[in-house]
């Protein structure tokens, strides 16, 4: 088994930088930043003397987007992916940036979050002769951006985006310019940044930590950033709405060093275990992160209930997606590829595991069976965030809902499918309240069912 089908992915990372000669090789370092927000391919797309140059590739940032592939990608303007698939299929096609010549010239665009509708757009541009060479939803835009009867790219972008429903940060590269887009309601993060004279932009603020840039500001809901060597404009083309930014990306997404929606990944995490050992107390000895999501809140949670906190669960970071499972059974083979209790220091002990959510429930089921093994008097498991419940149409990997366990088991059976002695969620006001967000600007779709747009999907589950 593995660990990862048990979690919520992200769809992707991307990045951007404008005006540097090592344009590939920052958005290399930026992508490298935002690898756990996708795993499977990558790619880069560069602008130099009026052509794009582009590499894509399935792996890991570090081995497709090598020395030697950099130094075929010239140009002092870049923008990058990092993928984990949502809509579409994992093939070498499906890998972003995705670049095109058309009638407004050369383009490329890489995109984190989903269009719900892109299915039904996708039948109609089908339908009128258009040729597609991917799955991605992605490709729609592109489509629509070729066919605009807009005087330029930028007015083609705009037009096609103000009838595109969805959760989208887009990165456009054109051979003059690099175009940042975040949709109206802001589901997905997009940051500012400055590295020396050149501007950057990117998922995530830890992405310009590694570089060395500054960071600038958000790229706000319904914002169009046009960076070029006339320098950053700022465009407000949409029809405002209310934002929705999702809530998960602190509960989980987001790496814990970054500042996602204005507000520190680590501090949110840290209060969110506070606020559960306030909600949800226990008599314990001991606290234990599940790695490596668990870390921040449990921190939290032994300060508040002053519990003494230990990492007893050792992760292995080098294990890969496959691996030969012996024909011999071995009890919880797929959880003990990544995760390995300290005996010393859980036997005998009652511990509170702290993770950051539950899917499926099989993998919570094993780890608690691994820390029983393990000589454990009692296990407590303690969730920082509500049931998740329902499935998430805004880009996040997220199982069919019949999948979820906590949209067919109450609390009290979960709790006995896992194997604990007792299981306790932050409640949603609590993890609002701990985020710092205000509850009428943020999507929390997962967890109540009551989704910002008009989902026809959701309303089929």
């Amino acid at each position: 088994m593995d660990l990862l089908l048990d979690k919520l992915h992200e769809e992707c990372g991307i990045f951007g930088l404008f005006g540097h000669s090592e344009a590939a090789t920052l958005t290399q370092l930026g992508l490298f930043a935002l690898q756990h927000r996708g795993q499977e391919a990558c790619g880069i797309v560069t602008a130099d003397h009026g052509e794009l140059h582009e590499f894509r590739g399935t792996g890991l940032v570090a081995d497709v987007l090598n020395p030697d592939v950099l130094k075929e990608l010239p140009g002092t303007s870049a923008i990058g992916h990092t993928r984990y698939s949502t809509a579409g299929s994992n093939t070498i096609r499906e890998v972003q940036p995705f670049s095109v010549t058309c009638q407004h010239g050369k383009i490329a665009v890489c995109h984190n979050g989903n269009l719900p509708f892109a299915d039904a757009r996708r039948r109609e541009l089908e339908q009128q002769g258009a040729i597609f060479s991917s799955t991605s939803d992605t490709e729609t835009i592109l489509h629509g951006i070729a066919r605009t009867d807009a005087s330029n790219v930028i007015d083609a972008i705009r037009k096609v985006l103000t009838s595109t429903d969805g959760a989208f940060s887009l990165l456009f590269l054109t051979p003059e310019a690099l175009i940042a887009v975040r949709d109206p309601r802001g589901f997905r993060p997009l940051v500012l940044g400055r590295y020396k004279e050149a501007w950057c932009v990117g998922s995530e603020t830890c992405a310009f930590d590694l570089i060395d840039a500054e960071y600038v500001r958000e790229v706000e809901p319904g914002e169009m950033l046009i960076i070029s060597k006339e320098g950053l404009e700022s465009l407000r083309p949409f029809e405002q709405k209310p934002v929705s930014v999702c809530t998960f990306e602190h509960v989980y997404f987001s790496r814990p060093d970054s500042t996602i929606f204005g507000r520190s990944v680590n501090e949110s995490r840290h209060k969110m275990g506070k606020q559960l050992a306030i909600e949800q107390p226990v008599d314990a000895d001991i606290v234990v992160p599940v790695p490596d999501s668990g870390v921040s809140a449990a921190i939290g949670y032994a300060a508040q209930s002053g519990i003494n906190f230990r990492q007893a669960i050792i992760r292995n970071h080098y294990v890969g997606r496959t691996f030969i499972e012996p024909s011999q059974s071995i009890r919880s083979f797929g959880v003990r590829l990544k995760l390995n209790p300290i005996k010393d220091l859980i036997r005998g002990r009652r511990v509170v595991l702290v993770d950051d959510s539950i899917v499926r429930g099989t993998t919570s089921k094993k780890i608690v069976a691994m820390v029983r093994e393990a000589g454990a008097s009692e296990v407590h498991m303690r969730i920082s965030c509500p049931p998740t419940a329902h499935s998430c149409y805004y880009g996040v990997d997220t199982p069919d809902r019949d999948d979820l366990i906590a949209s067919r088991m109450s609390v009290d059976e979960i709790c006995s499918y896992i194997g604990a002695d007792s299981l306790g969620y932050l409640s949603i006001e609590g993890m609002l309240e701990s985020i710092g967000i205000d509850p009428g600007a943020s999507c929390s779709a997962c967890w109540t069912g009551k989704y910002p747009t008009l989902i026809a999907e959701a309303q089929t589950a």
